[in-house]
């Protein structure tokens, strides 16, 4: 995937400790604890309440002020 390019989020969801995201048609799968201990130990209103960036660059979770790139989040699926 080039990261330069524009991202589509298609949808964000949680399944027990893991983010799941679907980007330009790519499934990810992230676990909590390596990616945001405000999102594992936050409720599920609080988790299942967030925004999408405008621009698709990210999203955030204003319940519990946490904010996570998609591109960053697409170079830690990368580099493992």
């Amino acid at each position: 995937m080039n990261l330069a390019q524009s991202n589509t989020i298609q949808s964000v969801s949680f399944s027990e400790e893991k983010l799941l995201i679907t980007v330009n048609e790519i499934d990810y799968s992230f676990n909590l604890k390596d990616i945001s201990l405000k999102l594992l130990n936050a409720t599920k209103e609080e988790r299942n309440h967030f925004e999408i960036s405008p621009a698709n660059y990210g999203i955030h979770w204003p319940l519990i002020d946490e904010d996570l790139s998609i591109k960053g989040l697409i170079n830690k699926s990368i580099s493992k």
